[in-house]
């Protein structure tokens, strides 16, 4: 594991250099098509006069306002490793149609409607966070939720990684069958990547049952061209070669030496679930 964590460090590294000058461009989560509807995210967002934070407030929306992007601003803010433009939206509070401005941070990513219930996804805040085999690197971390709303009441929210700012060049967020998981009613995934060598992608996979959402262990998949990968997955029972009543998580390394031969190492593990919760086996 030490020479692909080695060889993922020194592209990282290389990759920073490289887009050091690009960091004025927009995540591309946070991009979002004109005349189209989206949901707003962070609860008690501000509706501004003008694409700007110091700029007259106007109004707040509660989570799972709906609102139609009207116009995409050159503008961008960038807090901690969320960069996203500004919008021009309109929206409805009872009888009255309102324009203004919001940030595109403050936005879902994605949402999905299930059972009457509402499940939003979108990115929180950014945390320091130190790497487990080089404590001395510090790393920006982002982090997400997914919340499950029935009209602006919270019903239940959960929070994981999704790496850095380079890791949100694009992302999607469905909903599954339940993979026959004794009790689940369905399951969630949300996804990140990015889009250079070793920037990893993050898929985030959560059970939803009795009005609680479970999170899963995260899998995360990177690699470059044919010289390394790094993947993860899950079997899970209705899948060829699943289990009943568990999950097997499954790991996938594959490196080249300096003789341009192939070293591929696998390894799995089985997670128990027991209708409720699950446990390593």
């Amino acid at each position: 594991m030490k020479p692909f964590i080695t060889v993922l460090f020194l592209c990282i590294i290389q990759f920073f250099s490289a887009q050091e000058e690009d960091y004025e461009y927009a995540n591309g989560v946070f991009y979002f098509e004109e005349n189209k509807t989206q949901k707003i995210f962070t609860d008690f967002t501000r509706i501004r006069q003008s694409p700007n934070v110091n700029a007259q407030i106007l109004d707040s929306l509660q989570t799972n306002q709906q609102i139609l992007i009207l116009k995409q601003d050159e503008t961008i803010l960038k807090l901690g490793e969320r960069r996203a433009n500004w919008y021009k939206i309109s929206y409805q509070k009872g009888d009255k149609t309102s324009e203004g401005y919001v940030w595109g941070g403050n936005l879902c990513v994605g949402y999905r409607t299930k059972n009457g219930y509402d499940f939003l996804f979108g990115l929180t805040k950014t945390i320091n966070k130190k790497d487990k085999e080089y404590p001395e690197i510090v790393i920006k971390q982002n982090i997400a939720s997914i919340k499950m709303v029935e009209g602006n009441t919270l019903i239940d929210e959960v929070a994981f990684d999704t790496g850095s700012g380079e890791s949100l060049s694009y992302g999607t967020f469905t909903i599954e069958s339940n993979h026959k998981l004794k009790n689940v009613e369905f399951t969630l995934k949300a996804m990140v990547s990015g889009e250079a060598c070793g920037i990893a992608s993050y898929d985030q996979y959560v059970l939803v049952k009795d009005k609680k959402m479970i999170v899963l262990p995260q899998l995360m998949n990177v690699g470059d061209a044919d010289v390394y990968y790094h993947s993860e997955q899950f079997v899970f029972p209705n899948d060829k070669g699943g289990i009943p009543d568990a999950f097997i998580f499954k790991t996938q390394e594959m490196e080249k030496d300096e003789k341009e031969r192939e070293k591929k190492k696998n390894a799995s593990k089985t997670y128990l679930w027991d209708g409720n919760s699950y446990r390593l086996k």
